[in-house]
């Protein structure tokens, strides 16, 4: 191969790998701009869910059991079941969760940091209840 053939070759390397970050830097502009309309698109969403809290009767529950964090909804379970001790399947049941297995084993997860935060206890393995 001669010195003329590998410029050649290196001229052709350089033409393509320009041509992509071209086109990269295209799809960087056509994502940043998607993202600042989804953000604005967001905050108007938060500002309107704030008038809306705003205008509802404090009697009035502002967010369903729906939309409470998986943490939430785990602790008011065993708060209304104070004595009752859970299998994580059990929970997710219970919860309305998937039980998969991946879907359990983060619950398991979860149930362990709420134990290490004092607010369950393990009465045996795999078991779990709200600490007394």
């Amino acid at each position: 191969m001669n010195v003329h053939e590998l410029l050649r070759l290196l001229q052709t390397e350089h033409d393509d790998t320009a041509a992509r970050a071209d086109h990269l830097r295209e799809q960087i502009e056509r994502h940043t701009t998607a993202l600042a309309e989804t953000e604005a698109r967001l905050a108007e969403l938060a500002a309107t869910r704030k008038v809306i809290d705003g205008l509802t009767p404090p009697d009035h529950p502002t967010a369903p059991a729906e939309t409470a964090t998986i943490y939430q909804r785990i602790v008011t379970t065993f708060n209304e079941h104070p004595g009752k001790v859970f299998r994580v399947r059990d929970l997710h049941e219970h919860l309305g969760l998937p039980t998969d297995e991946p879907s359990i084993n983060v619950t398991r997860s979860r149930l362990g940091r709420l134990v290490r935060q004092g607010l369950l206890e393990q009465p045996g393995r795999g078991r779990y209840k709200k600490r007394t």
